[in-house]
């Protein structure tokens, strides 16, 4: 195929407002349509054709393949064939790809005298995301119009769904029941209803630094890796990633852990916590963890490559004087919230004794006790723990809990629910399945939803968030799944904890999945 870019048709977001001027100077009446366009239908030509009637020139944005969130498998056909299906409409004058998730970047652009959408939006309820009510704003305010049309409606996840391998058999088949027993709207109201639940997040702050360099060689005398250095970029992780994944679902979070006082810390501090989300322990003597990962500079879509981490993490744990700060805390606060979620890195916030306090009065506990490269071998659930409403792990800290390195995973995990009291559990397995349980005996195996990884650091974090805030809802163990395998398929995506997970994608790929 010949580059899709060379098209009469085509331009840049940079670009079509310098093509459109002279046109708008001429008098022209600029109409935009915007969309994913994954695949075309009479629907939308009906819908173009009736565009093209409310102005000169149409001119058709569509969200380009990397910022799509439709779920697994979308878009189904690239840039550059949804571009050449688009271009070869005869009403359709511009085609312009948007590097955003969004048509407000496109509406700037562009600048229409007229917007239009399909009828379907005309109740901006109806948009899962919210996103409708942005375009309209942003229409009024570069002095258009939103319109409307199409009088034929399809829709096309739908027909991709029934009709294209847009994801896995069993994916499928898991998707098709769930929508039967939960369909798109009730899920909705469910995922509103998230933000009635006060959630306490107790744990480990972490700050992720990704050091992007250009790797130039080895040295010559000493043969060393030498590396250019280009870019910082620290990050809200740890339980602080945890905190700004559950805020964008209720506003009714609030941390307790424990940072130390460096000069850099409470400037990161304020881009992520609200003072009454606030609850954090400053101390001189604690070494605010850091965990900085030297990477190479990441190719558009590809998994980042990592060379190599240094952890700032103090060798012992806080003094007892932190401790009893720590104790007092939590004790004040506890007991006023309908879920404790605890995330537990083994880097010294939860002693032993502020394990017992969480087990003894949480209303509900969620529990991600997690091995990594500092704690490893020490930090163990079931050793640490014995008791929790709900918790996920992955294959390696299952397989540190049962002492076996081969073995039934479903019955591990069966057997780990019981000795802990579970209601709920999960064991996330990669790129080979996440098996979810509850306690009446309930299972579900899924496929991980996303094959598009750019980092899987933090994806076991949005998991358990999401999983925890549906579990205490009382919601199905297959919903609970089915929505934590959105978080961390969303997770995957970004590079570490750079962007939280967001709400109205959550549930427009929910949407989209559930669209059989």
């Amino acid at each position: 195929m010949n580059d899709w870019r060379d098209s009469s048709k085509y331009a840049s977001i940079e670009k079509i407002g310098s093509s459109l001027e002279p046109l708008r100077q001429s008098g022209k009446r600029i109409v935009q349509c915007h969309g994913t366009f994954d695949l075309l239908h009479p629907g939308h030509l009906i819908h173009f054709e009736e565009a093209k009637q409310l102005g000169d020139v149409l001119v058709v944005s569509f969200t380009s393949e990397a910022f799509v969130d439709k779920g697994p498998g979308r878009p189904y056909f690239n840039d550059a064939l949804r571009f050449k299906s688009l271009a070869s409409l005869e009403c359709v004058d511009y085609v312009v790809p948007i590097p955003f998730p969004a048509a407000v970047e496109a509406i700037k652009a562009i600048q229409p005298n007229v917007y239009c959408k399909g009828k379907e939006y005309e109740n901006h309820s109806n948009d899962v995301t919210g996103n409708i009510s942005d375009d309209v704003r942003a229409v009024q305010h570069v002095g258009g119009e939103t319109v409307y049309v199409g009088s034929v409606v399809f829709s096309s996840t739908r027909l991709l769904n029934r009709n294209f391998d847009t994801y896995s058999s069993k994916i499928g088949e898991f998707c098709s029941s769930l929508a039967r027993t939960c369909p798109p709207n009730e899920l909705r109201k469910e995922v509103d209803a998230f933000a009635r639940i006060k959630t306490l997040v107790i744990g480990d702050v972490i700050f992720d630094r990704y050091t992007t360099v250009g790797v130039q060689g080895l040295t010559s005398k000493n043969r060393i890796l030498s590396a250019r250095h280009m870019t910082d970029d620290t990050q809200a992780g740890g339980a602080l990633a945890v905190l700004r994944h559950l805020r964008d679902f209720s506003s009714q979070v609030k941390l307790i852990g424990l940072v130390g006082a460096e000069d850099w810390v409470e400037d990161e501090l304020k881009t992520y916590i609200s003072p009454e989300g606030d609850g954090l322990i400053r101390d001189e003597f604690f070494t605010t963890i850091v965990k900085q990962r030297f990477i190479e500079e990441q190719k558009s879509g590809a998994e980042l490559s990592k060379l190599f981490s240094v952890n700032y993490i103090d060798k012992e744990n806080p003094p007892r004087q932190v401790e009893e700060k720590l104790l007092a805390c939590v004790s004040r606060e506890i007991e006023n919230y309908d879920l404790v979620l605890v995330m537990d890195f083994g880097h010294g916030v939860l002693s032993d004794r502020l394990r017992d306090l969480v087990q003894e009065r949480a209303r509900f506990l969620a529990l991600n006790c997690q091995t990594n490269s500092n704690n490893y071998g020490f930090n163990i659930i079931n050793r640490r723990y014995c008791r929790a409403d709900s918790f996920s792990l992955d294959n390696a800290e299952m397989t540190l809990a049962h002492g076996r390195r081969r073995f039934d995973h479903s019955d591990v995990l069966t057997q780990l629910r019981e000795e802990l009291g579970a209601r709920a559990a999960w064991l996330t397995r990669g790129e080979v399945e996440t098996i979810g349980q509850d306690v009446d005996g309930n299972q579900v195996r899924l496929p991980p939803f996303e094959n598009r990884i750019v980092d899987t650091i933090g994806a076991g974090d949005a998991f358990c968030s999401l999983a925890s805030l549906a579990t205490v809802s009382g919601l199905p163990i297959e919903v609970s799944t089915f929505l934590g395998q959105l978080a961390g398929g969303q997770a995957v995506r970004y590079a570490g904890n750079r962007e939280h997970i967001n709400k109205a994608s959550i549930l427009k790929a929910a949407f989209a999945m559930l669209n059989v």
